[in-house]
């Protein structure tokens, strides 16, 4: 059976590296998706509008399947790629890294920086609490009141997550289902006469 978890961040975290006078200050936050990446990079140069560079990485997705690193002025391959290396060294995702440099007046070389953005980031990973989340599928249950604890038992059976209900003419469910338990669950679900699962 395939996992169904998968692990990230659960607050924001910071790190630093230091060489030759440069610092390299970084930052972790747990993200969900692309469109959180600008706003927090922006405020970061704000921020720390004296800093030479402001590189980034961030992975994105359960199994970090749409992932970006960026090098912001530093030679190519030498920031953004060392950065995005320690998300998948400790194998998580739905994070952003941002690493920003003051330049200490020393060139540290293409070996130099990527050890310095590889340690900074790490030590933003370091410092955070990783924690492994369960992948989960959602999904709409419609039923008449008579099903209610028919409903109600499967749920409790599987495990199942109610996310949200209504009542009006019906019952309305909003439900989580961990992966794994999806197939089992929906069979069983689906054994209540009158019942009608939709796939969020």
């Amino acid at each position: 059976m395939q996992t169904d978890t998968y692990n990230t961040i659960k607050l924001p975290s910071e790190g630093l590296f230091k060489d030759k006078g440069s610092k390299f200050l970084s930052f972790a936050y747990p993200i969900r998706s692309e469109d959180e990446v600008k706003p927090i990079v922006q405020e970061l140069k704000k921020q720390h509008h004296n800093a030479r560079h402001h590189c980034f990485a961030y992975r994105l997705g359960y199994v970090g399947e749409s992932y970006r690193a960026n090098d912001d002025g530093e030679p190519s391959g030498t920031a953004g790629r060392p950065i995005l290396g320690q998300l998948l060294s400790h194998n998580i995702t739905n994070v952003l890294i941002v690493v920003v440099r003051y330049f200490g007046g020393t060139l540290l070389g293409v070996s130099g920086l990527i050890n310095a953005y590889k340690n900074a980031a790490n030590d933003a990973i370091i410092n955070a609490q990783i924690e492994e989340k369960i992948i989960e599928d959602q999904f709409r249950l419609t039923f008449d009141y008579h099903l209610q604890n028919m409903v109600n038992k499967t749920m409790k059976d599987f495990g199942i997550e109610l996310a949200n209900s209504s009542f009006s003419t019906n019952c309305c469910y909003t439900i989580a289902i961990r992966q794994n338990d999806c197939e089992q669950a929906l069979a069983a679900l689906g054994k209540l006469d009158g019942l009608q699962v939709e796939r969020l």
